[in-house]
């Protein structure tokens, strides 16, 4: 394992990590250039109009760099005629040519493109999901028989001066590297690095790296790992950041935030893509939401430096006390804030995941819904759900046990340590931590009022792990911004980070918008670092150049029919570049295998062939069914 100080500058502060230049045309990624924003064409790349028409409205929506695929050397050949059409209309954003699987389609392409983008677990490898047992020496040969089929095209991009991105994706992992380095972080920087080891042996350094996934947590700790690897030998290349397969709608970007802002909050990324199955142009307006919020961020003044409790490259939840439904293995709970409302009802629950029937007087808890209500300085006078825990200011609090207080930092000592209650502690006052500690019931609420929340929220969860204080804590966020889609992604990255290193215990946030899409975000963020499961999850790819069907229209359909399975994950890909290996991932997969055919998946094993598309979200709902985790609906 890599030496956990070396993964990011500085955790108490913040500083973008400092890479290399490399030139893609005129954009340049990486050294002291801003964060680039690409995407992906989702048109045939034969279809040279559509082609361009797509480019251009992706440049006008701001995207820096555009990727096409080329999946043989015929889309390769049309990436002139594509190239040459952009020019003609005034465009001249550099071009990146995708490639998977054919390594002569690259060499085609490099001819045309200012990049290329290789995936090294397809450009010269098969993936069968077979395990090969492999001796030092056989897998020493299989490294050089890569290294023929490769060396071609790195000396072909260095004498033409192109970049080359080499980007692994979890779920394409080749069956050697797997069987070498298992389903794991390691694999995928393993893969990257035996890559990067053929470039350097040639001198060509002009080079982007990624490391992406569906499952943000794998990201995250691979793209840290590559970090402390590449420190470790000396190496400093720009990093290219995505999430795959992220979904859409609100779904998609929160994972995407999740996954995507954890990492530039700590200062790692060069260019990123936000990949969510929509239209290629709406990308780009959400990834340029997201990097908003580290315009103008300096780097911290302190100097301090405390060790690190905890590792960034796996993920284990941070050791607490049980204080009644809160820490010691729990799942994270989602605070719920009515404190505005002036007058709270049953109806005022409905946003949290509660519905009551006024007829049959009975409460019918979702699976959304909010642990704990603050009511600031009101009490109720209904009955609530027995699941539900009431947080009620401490001067208004008269020691009735149906609430539980909300104390200030300052007035800590005036409850009975044997009561269950709620410290608020704003960050940005000096605390001195040991005055927290010997407090047997208390739950710790922590707040910033600074722009760049994780700094605070790291010292002071390290504070807590240098005195052995093991209260569980709430983070709490609150933001201004009246932009839904804004308030939504920073949340997420800000929260994200946190919950992905196993901190936290509860999340609580407030924001000029909706109680609903508050209480939606909430768990939307839990669910997309996978800390706590309440709905189905969807790991649906964006749409490119190789998809096989409308992938928008069936992920909305398929959705129509399985958003209530809760906690099971269902894979949708376009086509097989993907598809299999993140069928691993999900409980069931969706895959285009040509047009207007399917196969669907159990886990990682076809279980149906080439299924008509007309017919597949109907033998998807039998598959599921077959195997026992179909339920019906339930009804309100």
């Amino acid at each position: 394992m890599a030496d956990q100080s070396l993964y990011c500058i500085n955790i108490l502060s913040y500083e973008r990590f400092p890479t290399r230049e490399v030139m893609i045309g005129n954009v340049g990624v990486g050294g002291k250039n801003p964060v680039r924003v690409q995407s992906m064409t989702t048109a045939d790349t034969m279809n040279t109009q559509a082609s361009i028409d797509e480019s251009i409205r992706m440049i006008d929506a701001g995207c820096e760099i555009v990727r096409l695929t080329a999946p043989s050397k015929k889309e390769a050949e049309n990436l002139n005629a594509i190239k040459e059409g952009l020019i003609e209309r005034g465009y001249k954003t550099p071009l990146v040519a995708d490639i998977h699987f054919t390594p002569n389609a690259a060499e085609v392409a490099a001819d045309y493109v200012e990049k290329i983008r290789v995936n090294p677990g397809n450009y010269a490898d098969k993936k069968k999901f077979e395990a090969i047992d492999y001796t030092d020496g056989s897998y020493q040969r299989e490294l050089l028989r890569i290294e023929e089929k490769f060396t071609p095209l790195v000396l072909k991009c260095k004498t033409l001066g192109r970049a080359m991105r080499i980007g692994t994706n979890h779920g394409s992992l080749s069956d050697r590297i797997l069987s070498r380095y298992g389903d794991t972080p390691e694999g995928m920087v393993e893969s990257a690095m035996e890559f990067i080891h053929i470039c350097e042996k040639n001198d060509y350094y002009d080079l982007v790296i990624s490391m992406k996934a569906s499952n943000t947590l794998v990201m995250v700790q691979a793209y840290r790992l590559l970090v402390a690897r590449m420190i470790e030998n000396g190496q400093n290349y720009p990093l290219h950041l995505g999430v795959t397969e992220a979904g859409d709608g609100e779904d998609g970007r929160i994972k995407s935030a999740v996954g995507i802002g954890a990492l530039l909050e700590d200062g790692l990324g060069d260019t990123i893509r936000v990949s969510l199955t929509e239209n290629s142009e709406h990308e780009i307006p959400v990834a340029k939401k997201l990097l908003e919020k580290f315009d103008g961020i300096e780097p911290g003044p302190t100097t301090e430096k405390l060790p690190l409790t905890y590792s960034p490259y796996s993920y284990t939840r941070r050791k607490t006390l049980e204080i009644a439904n809160l820490g010691n293995g729990h799942a994270p709970i989602v605070v719920a804030d009515l404190s505005k409302k002036e007058n709270i009802t049953p109806a005022n629950f409905f946003g949290f995941g509660y519905n009551y029937s006024v007829q049959l007087d009975k409460w019918n808890l979702m699976d959304l819904a909010a642990d704990i209500v603050y009511l600031g300085k009101q009490s109720i006078d209904f009955e609530v759900p027995g699941t539900i825990r009431l947080l009620q200011d401490f001067e208004s609090w008269d020691n009735n046990p149906k609430y539980i207080p909300l104390v200030p930092f300052a007035q800590r000592n005036e409850i009975e340590p044997t009561v269950v209650h709620f410290i608020s502690i704003d960050l940005d006052q000096a605390i001195a931590v040991e005055k927290l500690a010997n407090r047997p019931n208390a739950v710790f609420v922590v707040e910033t009022k600074k722009r760049h929340k994780t700094p605070v929220f790291r010292k002071f969860r390290l504070k807590l792990d240098e005195k052995n204080i093991l209260n569980p804590v709430i983070l709490k966020t609150s933001y201004t911004t009246p932009d839904e889609e804004t308030f939504l992604l920073h949340s997420s990255s800000d929260l994200g980070i946190h919950l992905i290193d196993g901190f936290g215990d509860g999340v609580w946030i407030t924001g000029h918008h909706s109680l609903n899409l508050i209480n939606s975000l909430s768990f939307g963020i839990l669910q997309g670092t996978r800390t706590r499961i309440s709905k189905t999850e969807y790991i649906s790819c964006p749409s490119c150049g190789r998809t096989l069907f409308d992938l928008q229209e069936t992920t909305a359909k398929i959705r129509a029919k399985t958003a209530h399975l809760k906690g099971l994950k269902i894979g949708i890909m376009g086509c097989i570049v993907n598809g299999p290996g993140e069928m691993a991932d999900a409980d069931y997969g969706y895959v285009g295998t040509g047009p207007g055919k399917v196969n669907l998946y159990k886990e990682k094993t076809v279980v149906r062939k080439n299924v008509p598309e007309e017919e597949a979200v109907q033998a998807l709902i039998e598959v599921i069914t077959e195997y026992g985790d179909w339920m019906e609906p339930r009804t309100t």
